[in-house]
């Protein structure tokens, strides 16, 4: 840690009231502090330190990189080790990176699929004295790719309806807590798998506001930003070869506006029905529970001739199922990931404990299902696919197997088939490492998601 004495660290600002961008802060650099790395982090990180911060981004010695498939940026970005974890390395401008790292920050306060911030480092110079761009420092999410990772075979049609579907649930989650993005993209979104879908996450925050709510105008704004954007990014892979031919990019990119449209009416739509039907009140409530959200305020208004009643959503809250499975076990996982893990453990417990408790019998469901499945994935295999999915896809392959042998597989009987001939030919999602001469888009060797 040569420059452990010439680091300023700084806490992160506490302005968090404040909904647009932060203010540059400007002081005067004293004699003492020329040249020295002035590092604004949450949490104090000393392996920080141990990076090369002294040599342009673009030029990092391989020793110092990971290997990992990369979006397209406008910026020179770079994957680094820290520690056990990988972070993601971003050069741009003080204020930019500054206004980022504030904006998921909060991001993450409101509990949004965002990327982790770690820290902005400035007043990085070269031995010879000459000023280095700051740089946004972020933790790469684990078991995620890049869209042109995901594209680096032939793309179906289902598959890509599925990350665009992704895409629009993001987008809606993002306008709901009243987040303007600005660059909706493909190539700013982060994708993992989630129980046969897909979970976005953004990447890029550096063009974000956040107000108190959103306009309609801004709304189509931002969706428009994502129309013109996934047809762009579409064309650019059909020139490539890497989708079908059939495959129109303008009329595929459409799919965000409706995909968004009717889950936010989902959302947020006023519903009218008569008196007699109130049952609908919780039909709706479902209906929304469903979609993964919550519903923890509701206005109901009769009307004047008190024949019908109104019901609008007040506060929608997404996550339902993923809260469910944590306050019941304790385990984290994907929307779709907890609703499937949540199905089980109900029939589990309807088979074996129909009158225990329901965190009892989620504890038992632990102990008995899942941490057995988990335990049977050998060490070699444990980076193909994070633990909620293998345990999803052990139970989707135990299902086919019942049904297509006509009796009920063992648990232990439909683990060992699936790790034979499922996990085994799957490539690693925990870090894909890219040889010397792979690009981003074309992974040797990948035919995994021609299958979904």
């Amino acid at each position: 840690m040569t420059e452990a004495s010439n680091a300023n660290w700084h806490n992160e600002p506490t302005d968090y009231d404040q909904a647009g961008k932060l203010p540059r802060v400007r002081t005067a650099a004293s004699p003492s502090t020329l040249g020295s790395l002035n590092i604004t982090a949450a949490a104090t990180d000393p392996e920080l330190l141990d990076l090369p911060w002294q040599v342009a981004l673009e030029e990092w010695p391989a020793q110092s990189l990971a290997a990992l498939p990369r979006g397209i940026s406008r910026h020179v970005v770079r994957f680094a080790h820290l520690g056990g974890s990988i972070i993601a390395v971003k050069e741009t401008s003080e204020h930019v990176a500054r206004h980022e790292y504030h904006m998921l920050r909060k991001l993450q306060r409101l509990d949004v699929p965002c990327v982790e911030p770690v820290a902005v480092i400035s007043g990085r110079t070269t031995p010879e004295g000459e000023d280095l761009d700051p740089v946004l420092v972020t933790r790469h999410l684990k078991f995620s790719l890049p869209y042109r990772a995901l594209f680096s075979q032939t793309l179906r049609r289902d598959t890509l309806t599925r990350l665009i579907d992704a895409q629009a649930l993001l987008l809606v989650r993002l306008h709901l807590i009243g987040f303007y993005w600005g660059d909706v993209s493909l190539s700013n979104t982060l994708f993992r798998r989630d129980a046969g879908s897909f979970a976005a996450y953004l990447v890029d925050a550096e063009t974000g506001e956040l107000y108190p709510e959103l306009s309609s105008g801004q709304r189509e704004y931002d969706l428009e930003i994502a129309r013109v954007n996934i047809a762009g990014e579409l064309m650019d892979l059909a020139e490539g070869g890497l989708i079908e031919e059939k495959v129109d990019p303008l009329a595929t990119s459409e799919l965000i506006m409706d995909s968004y449209r009717r889950l936010w009416t989902e959302l947020t739509e006023q519903e009218s029905f008569e008196l007699g039907e109130r049952w609908r009140v919780g039909a709706r409530i479902r209906r929304l529970n469903e979609l993964g959200f919550d519903v923890e305020e509701y206005a109901i208004r009769t009307a004047a001739d008190s024949s019908q009643i109104q019901l609008q959503p007040k506060v929608v809250d997404a996550g339902h199922h993923s809260r469910r499975l944590l306050r019941l076990t304790g385990l984290d996982a994907q929307e779709n990931q907890a609703r499937r893990l949540l199905n089980n453990m109900d029939a589990y417990r309807a088979d074996n404990n129909p009158t225990l408790d329901e965190e009892l019998s989620a504890h038992l469901w632990v102990s008995e299902v899942f941490e057995p499945i988990v335990r049977a994935v050998p060490r070699e295999l444990g980076g193909k696919l994070e633990p909620a999915e293998v345990v999803h896809e052990v139970l989707e392959h135990r299902w086919y197997m019942s049904e297509r042998e006509d009796r009920n597989v063992p648990m232990a009987e439909a683990v060992q088939s699936y790790l034979d001939s499922e996990l085994r030919h799957r490539r690693d999602e925990a870090e894909i490492m890219l040889t010397a001469d792979s690009k981003a888009i074309g992974l040797d060797g990948d035919s995994d998601f021609e299958n979904n």
